[in-house]
């Protein structure tokens, strides 16, 4: 049994993508491996075997091992509602609302909810891959650490620490962050990756013969910029698309401050006859075939957003204009009637006005549903699957139209009577071939392809693990992760 632990310089330094690389270059070796993330802060998450929620990178990295996700692979996670608070959810369930000074306060607790996770599955596994958070060079977040070196250091595990060169200064993150240490930490650090390289590797040996002359430690490795790899992110919004047909749909989709599970459109962005744009604060709504209102962590606040640059009067415009409209989860709730937060779980208690566009209205609720579901779309019957992660229930006369049936039985969203207005509690639902190709063709493309996004994202995953065995010290790394020879 061994625990790896990678750590980045800084955030989207490539920690997630090189623990699902290792994930699966190690399967590939009949290694029983499992992914594991102390603490996550993000509002892209996942639902798991077990019913509850984590980082949407660990059920990625879960994938790449070939396992479930589960909830013991990302026991603390934290999904901001305000710019100072989040929701803190322990072991995929919410126990609360935080702001920094008492999520601080209860970081003990939360670290012996990380050490029980980490115990069972060190039972259950040969290696597990930790990923850290930010950098642990983190002066101000260095007490009570327990996503970076605070786990390393309880657990008494080896760091690869990992930089990116593509943003610059990579030497200088390296050593800095090196230099950031405790000695005892520093001497965790095993050794470095150098992810994302663009050029001609003899003119950057020189400096890695200096990065290890005078850290005294090895570089492992230097990881090629790999073009057109897409997983999904741990939470910034990815907007890069590949190349698109002349007659693309246009999608349009609203960045709200705390939108959620943004995730859900990367099958758009990858679809060669989508043209998606995310539109930010202070930009205009563009002529568009679809727009889609995302999911909210905090609907009240993202609508009086959507309001403030006038997002709502340009929908309108739109549906005027015979444009269609695709509400998921908080932006399905935001298409009715109003939103009832009786608990305050939004901010005072009280009711909000939502759009007014169909006839129902949502009441938040304590208890969320987490639940993995499949059913079938009423467009076209076409086969969906996702799964649902909200705490409002909606009832109205709009929803005795559903947008789909599950296979439990339950209905799910709405479809307006003229059509043009949908909306669904259901994540993910353009992974699904079938369904995507159904939506774009109500959306107005009427020679839709099916795209199988699952097969994409397993390409990729792919990708990873032959760029390790090529470019890393796999000597090293079985070494690191308890793997002394290659079982091929």
């Amino acid at each position: 049994m061994s625990t790896l632990m990678i750590q980045g310089t800084t955030s989207d330094a490539g920690k997630s993508t090189l623990v699902t690389a290792l994930c699966r270059w190690l399967r590939h070796q009949d290694v029983k491996v499992a992914p594991f993330k102390p603490q996550n802060m993000a509002l892209n998450a996942a639902v798991t075997v077990d019913g509850g929620e984590i980082g949407r990178a660990q059920a990625v990295q879960a994938q790449a091992a070939h396992l479930e996700p589960h909830t013991d692979m990302n026991p603390v996670l934290l999904k901001p509602n305000t710019d100072v608070g989040a929701q803190v959810i322990i072991h995929g369930h919410a126990i609360g609302c935080m702001d920094a000074v008492a999520y601080h306060a209860y970081k003990p607790t939360a670290l012996r909810a990380v050490l029980a996770s980490h115990q069972r599955l060190l039972a259950s596994y040969d290696t597990i891959l930790v990923e850290g958070a930010g950098s642990p060079a983190e002066i101000n977040l260095r007490a009570g650490d327990i996503a970076n070196m605070g786990f390393a250091e309880a657990v008494d595990c080896p760091v690869i620490l990992i930089a990116d060169i593509d943003k610059g200064g990579v030497f200088a993150h390296l050593v800095g962050t090196l230099a950031l240490l405790s000695e005892s930490e520093q001497a965790r650090i095993k050794g470095f990756v150098i992810n994302r390289f663009r050029g001609d590797i003899a003119l950057l040996q020189p400096g890695l013969d200096w990065l290890e002359a005078h850290t005294g430690k090895p570089v492992l490795g230097v990881l090629p910029y790999l073009h057109d790899l897409h997983l999904e992110a741990e939470d910034a919004v990815n907007a890069n698309q590949g190349a698109k047909t002349l007659d693309a749909l246009r999608v349009v989709v609203p960045v709200l401050p705390r939108i959620s599970n943004h995730t859900d459109f990367d099958p758009l962005r990858l679809h060669p006859q989508v043209d998606l744009q995310f539109i930010g604060p202070g930009q205009p709504i563009p002529p568009a075939d679809l727009i889609i209102l995302p999911g909210s962590k905090s609907v009240s606040a993202d609508l009086a957003f959507l309001r403030q640059y006038g997002w709502d009067h340009a929908i309108t415009r739109h549906l005027r204009y015979g444009g269609k409209l695709l509400g998921i989860c908080g932006g399905l709730q935001m298409l009715g009637q109003r939103i009832d937060d009786p608990l305050g779980l939004e901010g005072p208690a009280g009711s909000e006005a939502a759009l007014g566009l169909l006839d129902f209205f949502t009441t938040l609720q304590a208890h969320k549903r987490l639940t993995r579901v499949e059913g079938q779309l009423q467009i076209d019957q076409a086969k969906v699957s996702g799964y649902e992660i909200h705490a409002g229930r909606s009832a109205g006369p709009a929803l005795e139209r559903p947008l789909l049936y599950l296979d439990s039985g339950e209905a799910d969203g709405a479809l307006s009577e003229d059509g043009q207005i949908a909306g669904t509690y259901l994540h993910g639902l353009f992974e699904s071939p079938q369904a995507s190709q159904a939506l774009l063709q109500w959306a107005g493309l009427a020679q839709a392809q099916a795209l199988d996004y699952a097969a994409l994202r397993e390409r990729d995953i792919e990708r990873l693990a032959q760029s390790v065995e090529a470019h890393l010290d796999t000597e090293l790394l079985r070494q690191l992760c308890g793997v002394p020879a290659c079982k091929n």
